[in-house]
């Protein structure tokens, strides 16, 4: 299958092609190579035969020649801006990616479509969050993909109309798209502005991690190999205008993901010895929780790490790649969002 991969060199995506290669895809990857998207991940795909990577920008209306030139099976987008601090202090750019930018290439794509230069098996993946949701109760279910959008940031916001957007190319053309949302990724490649690279490069630099007000902030976590599964059995299984969920089952405060990575990093110590509780953005979500049934059912997917053995599988990765961790933390885009948000 061959496959084009927008926001090839961030975190989640990077994973996705490792999984994508193992199956003797070929893919291309695009990235604008923003502040998230780091070069050095395109490092591990050196000289393979299937991978080819190109500087692109999913808003730039260029992307249509490279579409109609290659003639993919399928596009994942990938590409956004991704983190909710940074859509609280400029939403702009969010909107640019994530609204524009998808509109973009699927505008394209349906003409592409209509003059029949894309196959009629073409599909569009939509990779999305479980942000879109909102926030949920302690006592409420976890959101199935029937739940209702109402997003609590710019981000999600940003996301949700993506969502829409495409899901309305379905419905109004028959657009051949597939919606994906997953709770909270963590895994190698991540970039260290999230919470667990970021407890991981504190611990190891000997400063504290910022907790957002009390700390009792649950999400859903899940492992990225898990996720890149999961889209995998979306791309080849799944049903177009349908939306995919999929969650980890694996419910955690960040006190308690926190201390976990420390119980690791540095067994026999004291959690407060280690953070420092900071005020808390606005719009924080009280909790995210996943209902993955639907996806288990349709698409015979199931997780294969839990917590426990993904999180230690997690911290292992960034201690064997502390020149990666480093190297990216040290960026001077990096330095500056730190001092503005902590």
């Amino acid at each position: 299958m061959k496959i084009l991969v927008t926001g090839g060199n961030g975190f989640i995506a990077t994973n996705f092609i490792i999984t994508a290669l193992k199956r003797d895809y070929q893919v291309f990857s695009i990235d604008n190579l923003g502040y998230a998207g780091s070069q050095n991940n395109n490092l591990i795909f050196e000289g393979h035969k299937n991978f080819t990577f190109i500087k692109e920008d999913i808003r730039n209306k260029t992307i249509e020649k490279l579409i109609e030139k290659e003639r993919y099976d399928a596009i994942l987008n990938f590409a956004a801006e991704s983190h909710v601090d940074r859509s609280i202090h400029n939403d702009f750019p969010f909107i640019s990616t994530n609204v524009n930018g998808t509109h973009n290439l699927i505008s394209i794509c349906k003409k592409l479509l209509q003059e029949k230069v894309l196959s009629e098996n073409f599909r569009f993946i939509q990779i999305s969050t479980d942000e879109v949701y909102g926030s949920l109760a302690s006592e409420e279910a976890p959101f199935t993909e029937l739940s209702h959008l109402d997003p609590s940031n710019p981000y999600s916001a940003t996301k949700a109309a993506s969502d829409v957007i495409c899901l309305s190319y379905y419905k109004t053309y028959n657009f051949p798209t597939i919606v994906t949302r997953c709770s909270n990724n963590y895994g190698p490649f991540q970039y260290p502005e999230k919470l667990i690279p970021l407890c991981i490069n504190k611990i190891n630099t000997n400063n504290k991690i910022p907790i957002y007000g009390d700390g009792k902030q649950i999400r859903d976590w899940i492992h990225v190999s898990d996720h890149c599964q999961g889209i995998i059995k979306a791309l080849e299984e799944g049903e177009i205008g349908n939306v995919y969920n999929f969650g980890g089952k694996a419910e955690l405060t960040n006190i308690e993901c926190i201390k976990s990575i420390i119980e690791i990093l540095r067994p026999n110590n004291e959690i407060l010895d280690f953070i420092e509780f900071v005020e808390d953005r606005p719009g924080h979500d009280t909790r995210y929780a996943i209902d993955s049934s639907k996806s288990q059912k349709d698409l015979n997917w199931k997780t294969q790490y839990n917590f426990k053995s993904g999180i230690r599988a997690t911290v292992e990765w960034y201690e064997e790649n502390k020149v990666w961790l480093t190297s990216t933390s040290s960026t001077k885009d990096f330095r500056i969002w730190e001092e503005l948000h902590y």
